[in-house]
């Protein structure tokens, strides 16, 4: 390897891979590939799944694969996305070629998948120098991210053969009931009292419209830009929760993301603070954007918001909770509670309910 990647790390202690096995499993799947040792280098964003660099010779991919130890019901399934991926990238190219996957967790003690690799940089503290100094600049920005949300949202999904994905009837119950019992499982001493804001937004669900294929996890740390400037994608990242179902949803998990100068400083000691910067637009300049983008009708949105906040409290609970049992040394996940606290906080004034 010429030099570290950025954004890559040397492989953390207790998150290494077997690399015979894995270049046996690349040599029998990648054509072509070029002979030489396998070289592996860990991506130190993202705590969800483990994603990592590989390289042989002249050839880069890139693996991802659960998290050790014990994990929640039906999340981290590589199969599922690997699939995602190999239908939608020839309808939406921002979403990586799937190159092989794997079932078989007698290889890496789990299930994973290879995708092509694309050089780019995670955009998430500050502008590069390259994007230019321009006013114009953070909202140009912001304008990109928006647009690629907008174009996977009108995805045909049954000419991409992903007609069968997900559930849309009943999408918003579903995902309630299911989140909540999400919290219930990862609750850890001292979690904050949610039961005010999950009444709320049970006795409030509304209509959603016409479902689309949605991300599910769609945010500055799961887009690469490219290195030059003027701000253009190079890759969407982090398909794990894709699915059919509302887009509405989509765009209040994108927007929970989307952080303020006056979030809770928990929220801000864990999503990219980019967003927080002099120019960006807030959240209700987006919203509107993809209103006049997208043709969507975004009324209801004061229901989707705080329930995306309770989304992003329940993952930092779950990864919290991971930390506090001993399941992970991730020294990066310590503090994650103060994070939950904040964000529990910030779902309930949106719905218009007293602090915690």
């Amino acid at each position: 390897m010429s030099g570290p990647e950025e954004g890559t790390i040397p492989v953390r202690a207790g998150e290494e891979l077997d690399a015979r096995a894995v270049l046996l499993f690349l040599r029998d799947r990648i054509p072509g590939l070029p002979e030489g040792e396998l070289e592996v280098r860990q991506f130190a964003s993202g705590a969800s799944n483990l994603t990592y660099l590989l390289r042989v010779g002249s050839w880069a991919g890139v693996l991802r694969r659960p998290p050790f130890g014990p994990l929640p019901p039906k999340a981290h399934d590589m199969g599922r996305e690997a699939r995602i991926l190999r239908a939608l990238h020839a309808a939406f190219p921002l979403a990586p070629r799937c190159l092989a996957s794997c079932e078989d967790p007698s290889v890496l003690g789990g299930p994973f998948h290879v995708m092509e690799y694309r050089e780019g940089v995670v955009v998430d503290a500050e502008l590069p120098p390259a994007f230019g100094s321009g006013d114009e600049t953070p909202h140009l920005m912001a304008h990109v991210v928006l647009d690629a949300l907008v174009r996977l949202h009108d995805v045909d999904r049954e000419a991409v053969g992903l007609g069968d994905l997900g559930h849309p009837e009943g999408f918003l119950e579903r995902q309630l009931h299911g989140w909540i019992g999400r919290w219930k499982r990862a609750a850890t001493e001292g979690v904050p009292d949610a039961e005010p804001l999950l009444r709320r937004l049970a006795d409030t669900l509304p209509q959603s419209p016409p479902a689309t294929v949605i991300h599910n996890d769609y945010h500055l740390r799961n887009l690469l830009f490219a290195p030059e400037g003027p701000p253009r994608l190079r890759a969407v990242l982090d398909w794990e929760m894709t699915t059919v179902g509302d887009p509405l949803f989509d765009v209040a998990v994108f927007l929970s993301y989307w952080l303020e100068p006056d979030d809770p400083p928990g929220m801000a000691a864990v999503l990219a603070p980019l967003p927080a910067a002099p120019g960006f637009p807030r959240r209700e300049a987006m919203l509107q954007a993809y209103a006049a983008k997208s043709g969507r009708d975004v009324s209801a949105m004061d229901w989707y918001l705080p329930f995306a906040f309770f989304k992003l409290a329940v993952i930092l609970q779950q990864i919290y909770a991971r930390w506090d049992r001993g399941q992970t040394a991730d020294p990066r996940f310590a503090g994650f509670d103060e994070a939950v606290r904040g964000v529990v906080e910030r779902a309930r004034e949106l719905a218009g309910i007293g602090g915690i």
